[in-house]
C-alpha cells in the first residue's frame, strides 16, 4: 500500500475566475496557469504545482455545482515570511481577518479573505 498525504488537490470556488486571478498572483507572487476541467464544466486557473514535491496541488476553479464563501475548510499557503504576503491582501483587495500570529513550535499564521469572500491562510516557520 502506498502512502498518501490526506489532500492530493484542491479547489477554491469563486464567481468571477479573472478578479480572483489577480488576487491571488498579487498575494503570492506567483502566476497561475489554465488548465481545462475534462468534463468542460469549469474554468480552472492551477497554482504553480510539483506533483514529486511534498504539498497538494489546487486550482481557483468557477463552477456551476459550488460557490465561494466563508465556510469550515481553510487552505494554507506555504511561504517563507506570511507576513510578506499579508502586506499584499489589502492592496489586492482582500481583507486580513486576523494578522500573523505564532501557532508555537508550528510557525506562523495570517488568516485572510480574497476577493470571493473565500477564507484562506498563509502560513510560515518564520
Amino acid at each position: 500500500m502506498t502512502k498518501m498525504n490526506a489532500i492530493g488537490w484542491f479547489d477554491i470556488y469563486v464567481n468571477d475566475l479573472g478578479r480572483a486571478v489577480s488576487f491571488y498572483e498579487a498575494v503570492l507572487g506567483h502566476k497561475l496557469e489554465e488548465i481545462v476541467d475534462p468534463t468542460g464544466q469549469s474554468q480552472m486557473m492551477s497554482f504553480p504545482t510539483d506533483m514529486g514535491v511534498y504539498g497538494a496541488g489546487g486550482a481557483l476553479t468557477k463552477s456551476k455545482h459550488a460557490s465561494p464563501g466563508v465556510g469550515g475548510t481553510i487552505v494554507y499557503f506555504s511561504t517563507k515570511d506570511c507576513a510578506v504576503e499579508e502586506a499584499r491582501v489589502s492592496q489586492a483587495g482582500g481583507k486580513i481577518v486576523r494578522p500573523k500570529f505564532s501557532i508555537g513550535d508550528f510557525g506562523w499564521v495570517t488568516l485572510c479573505q480574497d476577493t470571493e469572500g473565500n477564507m484562506f491562510g498563509l502560513s510560515s516557520m518564520k
